[in-house]
């Protein structure tokens, strides 16, 4: 009968050291976190080299580049638990390419300058349930413009007598309209119509407001929505949108102008680039406004030449899908 006869304790031998366990110290363990850390530098630090086809990879990307702050914060939890000094240095990557990128936007602004110009953009939805009530909303922020869209015929007369009392001033074409304290002139549609969108397609508008300070071009804008599918994001069209709205604001013979609008896509991403090469974009406020039930891009934008937007959040919610945005701006 075979007997099993167990080995006498002794000193290790060369197989025994390869069989047992490698050992791990701080600078060992965490490889992976480590790995990922680096990738979400270079996600971050290099973003404008990432392809946009197929699938327009690159403006997804963009569109939630600052959500990668939350990769940051888990890989910082993993590490911590992995208690791995090596994703501790590796996160120094990220956490500064982010802080670079967007840590002036968590900065408190300054203080209101006397001649600054206090705007509002908003998209009410051509679905909104109470126009009034969103009117009244807007009014009591007390901004000197009101830039709307998706103003659609039965509500406009709404919006027209809440608003009237404290802006005797507007000019709507199309679906687009602008509200002001201060006189209006020129107004005209702007172009902006994708070549194969439906000709009744108006959603751009540019007026001259007269303010204490001079004039002010402002342009009102509603760029075509993107859908996110499986085969990636489909923004042709606000793509070519946003081009012939770039060309319009650059041919612009006034010198300060605005751009309130709902653009569809963040400042961050490429297909907004006729505008953003263009304009100064908000310095102070991530001021996320879609969707409503929880904002996770703010697509609603207000951009300046020759102003600086000098801050930029949100206001309470209304009865559209899209919080309102309300900016700060500072001339010259």
């Amino acid at each position: 009968m075979f007997r099993w006869t167990p080995r006498r304790p002794g000193p290790w031998t060369a197989g025994d050291a390869k069989r047992a366990p490698r050992g791990r110290t701080a600078w060992t363990r965490g490889r992976v976190p480590a790995a990922l850390a680096v990738l979400t530098a270079g996600l971050l630090a290099f973003h404008r080299a990432v392809p946009n086809s197929p699938g327009r990879l690159g403006s997804v990307l963009e569109a939630f580049l600052p959500w990668l702050g939350v990769v940051v914060v888990v890989l910082l939890a993993v590490a911590l638990l992995r208690r791995s000094a090596t994703a501790l240095v590796a996160l120094l990557l990220p956490a500064a390419a982010w802080t670079h990128l967007f840590g002036g936007l968590l900065l408190p602004g300054s203080a209101p300058g006397a001649h600054d110009l206090i705007v509002v953009q908003h998209n009410v939805s051509d679905e909104n349930p109470d126009p009034a009530g969103t009117a009244r909303a807007l009014a009591d922020a007390d901004p000197d413009l009101v830039a709307l869209q998706e103003l659609v015929p039965t509500a406009l007369p709404v919006y027209e007598r809440t608003l009237a009392p404290h802006y005797p001033y507007h000019a709507v074409r199309g679906t687009v309209g602008l509200w002001s304290k201060h006189p209006l002139t020129g107004a005209r549609p702007v172009d902006i119509k994708p070549r194969h969108a439906d000709k009744s397609w108006r959603r751009g508008m540019r007026a001259v407001v007269h303010t204490p300070r001079g004039e002010i071009a402002a342009y009102v804008a509603h760029l075509p929505s993107v859908r996110l599918r499986a085969s990636g994001l489909a923004s042709a069209w606000r793509d070519e949108s946003a081009d012939l709205l770039g060309r319009a604001i650059a041919g612009e013979e006034v010198e300060t102008a605005l751009l309130l609008g709902d653009l569809n896509g963040t400042v961050d991403d490429r297909g907004l680039a006729p505008l953003t090469s263009r304009l100064n974009t908000a310095e102070r406020g991530f001021a996320l406004s879609f969707p409503t039930a929880f904002p996770v891009v703010r697509i609603d934008q207000v951009m300046a030449r020759s102003a600086t937007v000098a801050q930029i959040r949100t206001l309470p919610p209304t009865g559209s899908d899209h919080l309102p945005v309300i900016a700060r701006i500072t001339p010259g």
